[in-house]
């Protein structure tokens, strides 16, 4: 009997130091909060059993490429060519390797080149995905007709408008990252095994069944378009590196397959050493002194510690609370790949950096400056808020009497239930779901 796999540490897999703290794996945030379209027949409430066979279809029809385009993919889940050619493109935004011949694409190579199936599943697993709500309203019916309270994108909006949510102070009640994080593992470790089902392959002469199921080094890492390992301020180790089964292996020899099983074990215990990591930092929080944003402090003050709190190489900068005022953040400001502007009202923010995320959530009355964002912007449960932006794309989800100014490479994203909206885009029409 082979001793239980531990999950890694800096100190055999980076460093020498037995002093240094383990590395714990995390959920790619990116695929969860940008990743996500409302389309039904993306959906598979049934796991793999309806995903697998699509699988089977899907690489057959790639051939030796293992790519398929929109085309291949309407004709094989029957969805309109725009909505095939629209998972591609959000593929695409959302993929964790930037050397992906699909990221490297331009916009007229996309159909040629395609989506990798292996990705595609991946993507489509997810849709299942329930994102973490806010509590509801203590008086839901009160201020039902003032917000609506159901939505054609995640089924479920907050009652309150975003004056209506830094008036009653409920701001405590929105998830954290940190609970976003712990809910996202915990999706990820409640579905790992189809996950793991769908990216194996059956062994030669194993027989049939889960227990001939084998995962290719190849197959392992994109898993990577899912989680990843790595802490505050180091850079991302290869997710096969991580691997004891895979680490250090020759690129010209690749490792064999191993049983998916061995591979499933391993990652539940790196995700439950990450889960329990997660409740400890939270109860020593909890006990700790209290937080800035839990005391009545000025808004620029929340703001501004916010922004230290959060700002992080491995998670989203944060610009939190800002009111009645112009705040301004460049480059040298912000570390990291993106950034959250969260419940800011009657202000005007400036975000005057190059950066791949931003996400626009829960602002009103307010006049918001995106430098170039490389992959997506998404804006959220917004009302009278001014966007100008130039990015690749952008997602509009729940927002009111809002003005966006875009210059956007991909077709703009309006989805759930929006109200007087605004848009002006640069030689591109706009589309709707």
């Amino acid at each position: 009997m082979t001793d239980p796999l531990e999950p890694p540490t800096l100190s055999n897999t980076t460093t020498s130091n037995p002093t240094q703290p383990s590395i714990y794996i995390h959920p790619r945030r990116e695929p969860f909060e940008h990743g996500l379209i409302p389309i039904s027949k993306l959906i598979f409430a049934d796991g793999t059993q309806t995903l697998a066979p699509l699988k089977d279809k899907l690489v057959a029809q790639s051939g030796s490429t293992h790519r398929v385009s929109s085309e291949a993919l309407s004709d094989t889940l029957q969805i309109s060519l725009d909505h095939a050619r629209l998972v591609i493109e959000t593929i695409a935004s959302v993929l964790h390797s930037d050397s992906d011949p699909l990221v490297t694409a331009k916009p007229s190579e996309i159909e040629s080149v395609g989506v990798d199936v292996s990705d595609l599943v991946l993507f489509l697993y997810i849709q299942s995905y329930k994102r973490l709500l806010p509590r509801g309203h203590k008086d839901a019916a009160a201020v039902a007709d003032v917000w609506p309270s159901t939505s054609a994108f995640d089924g479920f909006l907050s009652a309150l408008s975003p004056l209506q949510l830094v008036r009653s102070n409920s701001r405590r009640f929105m998830p954290s990252q940190t609970d976003e994080e712990a809910h996202q593992l915990s999706y990820l470790q409640k579905h790992l095994g189809n996950i793991l089902s769908l990216l194996s392959d059956s062994a030669e002469g194993e027989g049939e069944g889960e227990e001939s199921l084998v995962l290719t080094m190849e197959k392992f890492e994109h898993l990577g378009f899912l989680i990843y390992f790595g802490e505050r301020g180091s850079a991302r180790i290869p997710l096969s590196q991580n691997a004891p089964f895979f680490a250090n292996s020759d690129p010209d020899m690749p490792a064999a397959p191993v049983p998916a099983a061995q591979v499933h074990d391993w990652l539940l215990q790196n995700i439950a050493s990450a889960l329990e990591h997660i409740s400890e930092r939270v109860s020593a929080k909890e006990n700790g002194p209290t937080g800035a944003s839990d005391q009545d402090v000025p808004m620029a003050d929340v703001c501004t510690s916010s922004i230290k709190a959060s700002t992080s190489s491995r998670g989203p900068s944060f610009i939190e609370g800002v009111s009645k005022s112009s705040f301004v953040k460049q480059a040298s400001d912000l570390k990291g790949s993106s950034v959250k502007v969260v419940n800011c009202h009657e202000s005007v923010i400036y975000i005057l950096a190059p950066l791949k995320y931003a996400t626009v959530y829960g602002c009103s009355d307010a006049t918001i400056v995106l430098g170039a964002i490389g992959k997506a912007v998404r804006v959220e449960h917004c009302e009278r808020v001014h966007v100008i932006t130039a990015a690749k794309r952008i997602c509009i989800a729940n927002c009111r009497e809002c003005v966006f100014f875009l210059g956007v490479n991909q077709q703009p994203l309006i989805v759930g239930d929006n109200h007087k909206l605004q848009v002006s885009v640069a030689n591109l029409l706009l589309s709707t779901i």
